[in-house]
């Protein structure tokens, strides 16, 4: 094998381990009612955190904060695959780089 393609392809091996290890670490915060409602979620998709301002807490007004909660994780979620996304095309840039077909390099 040719030594130069070999390094290319531990190149891009290193910086698929970088992606994958950044989706582990990356966090996106969903926000609901203008901020009221935050909800942290890590590449993954699970909610980290939630923070919900003490305004909110009112006895008889408890469906409006689950609705909120709800609001504030799907922006997550949202953003979330955003981030994916742009993921996904920095790696379809890298493949393409190396001269690899991807599915959208007709």
């Amino acid at each position: 094998m040719d030594s130069n393609l070999l390094r290319q392809m531990q190149e891009m091996q290193r910086r698929a381990e970088q992606l994958q290890k950044g989706l582990a670490s990356m966090e996106v915060e969903g926000v609901a009612a203008g901020g009221l409602v935050r909800a942290t979620l890590n590449g993954l998709g699970e909610v980290k955190s939630l923070s919900i301002d003490p305004s909110l807490m009112k006895p008889d007004e408890h469906h409006i904060v689950e609705d909120l909660v709800v609001a504030a994780c799907a922006d997550g979620k949202v953003k979330l695959e955003a981030r994916r996304f742009q993921d996904s095309q920095f790696v379809s840039d890298l493949l393409k780089s190396f001269g690899a077909d991807t599915p959208d390099s007709d």
